[in-house]
């Protein structure tokens, strides 16, 4: 294997071909549930048709005991780095073996370039149009195909089901790679998509000037604040208070941090001053409803895209004190910890350095530009570009009936209080293909579930476990459609759980029973 090379005839897109750069021996090893056998690992790299252009650098997992079948793993943010396939699925079960673990051959690439290259301009490498076009979806298929060489290689067969699973950038992966190559795969778990990556850097974009104006960004403080009028207000919407809004949407009809009480007294400041650190001055709050409202193109967008929705605000970890292992990581998805401003500051917001990176290299290809300077919703110059590139990046094709008459299956979900990619334009995403298929025939094919509590990625409040895997197993490969799932809390209440329900059904209590058991819940849209 470690002398492997495969032609650039294997691949479908134009290369330089492949070589395998290692291959070592792995024993069996890990702890049960998460034991695993005995595989090879090969590092391998794709050579790019430019030669300024990145290799495409990728890992392939080649288990001794093979169960005959591939797993692909997609990215996050920017990508440039090559995921674990040794681990999980996102958000996927910590009571049940790991892919590599039930004995699949488990792959993928860091999508066209490395990220260690220039650490403080993840996005530098968009200034190169092959890796650029390589991280919008290009690297997909170069990346399948020559693993999938290279499985054959290796056993002398091909697979016999191939598997796509992703979260937020992995996720929009995810949808590119059925929506682009609908035979490659037999199914995919596709976890809060950024499906259209390039509108959503334009909300990013809305939202990161709202929180440069002056006294607009909140201490964390304050967040914690809205969080817990939020709560008060919206917790019991369900039918029991219990930690988790388990109804967002009728939250987001009802809240208003504006006339909102904490505590039983008003969440804004007195006369809109910024007075505490546990209320909201009337900057603040201009700055969470701009979060909470569209950014509306007032031009036309190459993927035909006019908006992108609002975030989930209210219940949203945007980032609150608190000695939580994983805290600071959810701050640093939500608000950050510094003022937008420019140069971007390193601990500014995840969205804030997103849309930083965005601007100045792939739209305007200057890397002293300042992006606070560029209007998303009339970016005049810079509009042509800004068109090319969502047609580019937006992967919002609705219509899934090639990957649909080819068997496929694909399970989705998405966090109610996901602060990095709105869970609403997942909605609309689900209410888009629904409308050009029809419910019946995309309930043959499709599940979508909305996981309260659940913020982007991990979260504090309600960290989903979900064996996502044995269901998208059973439904592809024995015809058992997913009925009652439910999904698991890691870090809130470990160990309780909640019915994944069919979109736009959320979870409701019976009135009676333990409420950190899912049975005491059941699925309403009322």
């Amino acid at each position: 294997m470690a002398r492997l090379s495969v032609p650039a005839s294997a691949i479908a897109l134009a290369t330089g071909g492949a070589k395998v750069t290692a291959a070592t021996l792995v024993p069996a090893g890990g702890k049960a549930p998460k034991n695993y056998g005995e595989h090879c690992k090969l590092s391998a790299e794709i050579a790019p048709v430019d030669p300024a252009a990145p290799p495409i650098k990728m890992t392939l997992l080649l288990p001794t005991e093979w169960n005959r079948k591939a797993m692909m793993y997609g990215g996050g943010g920017y990508d440039g780095f090559i995921p674990g396939v040794g681990g999980n699925v996102p958000a996927g079960p910590v009571d049940a073996p790991d892919p590599i673990g039930r004995g699949y051959a488990v792959f993928a690439s860091d999508s066209g370039h490395d990220a260690a290259t220039d650490p403080a301009n993840q996005g530098a490498f968009a200034l190169n149009t092959e890796a650029l076009r390589n991280f919008s979806f290009e690297a997909l298929k170069k990346t399948r195909d020559a693993a999938v060489f290279l499985i054959e290689q290796r056993y002398a067969q091909l697979p016999q089901r191939s598997y796509f699973a992703g979260g937020s950038s992995g996720g929009r992966e995810a949808l590119a790679a059925v929506q682009k190559w609908p035979a490659d795969f037999n199914g995919a778990i596709v976890l809060y998509p950024a499906f259209n990556a390039a509108s959503l850097d334009l909300q990013f974009g809305r939202i990161t000037r709202a929180l440069a104006k002056p006294g607009a960004h909140p201490s964390l403080a304050k967040r914690a604040a809205l969080f817990d009028a939020a709560m008060q207000a919206c917790d019991a919407i369900d039918g029991v208070k219990d930690g988790v809004i388990g109804n967002q949407s009728a939250c987001n009809q009802r809240f208003d941090p504006a006339t909102a009480l904490l505590d039983g007294r008003p969440l804004r400041c007195p006369g809109g001053a910024d007075t505490a650190d546990n209320c909201l001055s009337d900057a603040q709050i201009a700055a969470f409803k701009v979060i909470d409202t569209p950014v509306v193109f007032n031009y036309p967008l190459g993927s035909g895209e006019n908006q992108y929705p609002g975030f989930n605000a209210w219940g949203a970890e945007f980032g609150r004190p608190g000695a939580n292992p994983i805290q600071a990581t959810v701050t640093s998805l939500g608000l950050g910890f510094a003022v937008p401003a420019s140069p971007m500051p390193a601990s500014a917001a995840a969205l804030a350095s997103f849309w930083d990176q965005w601007v100045r290299f792939f739209v305007t290809k200057n890397p002293g530009f300042d992006s606070l300077t560029l209007d998303p919703e009339n970016p005049g110059p810079w509009q042509a570009r800004i068109a090319e590139l969502t047609q580019l990046q937006d992967i919002n094709q609705a219509d899934l009936s090639a990957f649909a008459a080819n068997g496929g299956k694909l399970l989705m979900a998405h966090g109610t209080a996901d602060q990095l990619v709105s869970t609403r334009a997942t909605d609309q995403y689900f209410n888009r293909v629904r409308a050009t298929m029809g419910a019946e025939r995309v309930k043959g094919f499709m599940r979508y579930y909305q996981i309260p509590g659940y913020a982007h990625s991990g979260g504090t409040v309600f960290n989903a476990s979900w064996d996502s895997l044995s269901a998208l197993e059973n439904w592809v490969e024995k015809g058992t459609a997913p009925t009652t799932p439910t999904v698991a809390d890691t870090v809130g209440v470990p160990g309780r759980t909640r019915p994944l329900c069919d979109y736009p059904s959320w979870p409701k209590y019976k009135g009676s029973g333990d409420v950190n058991v899912a049975a005491s819940f059941s699925c309403v849209d009322e």
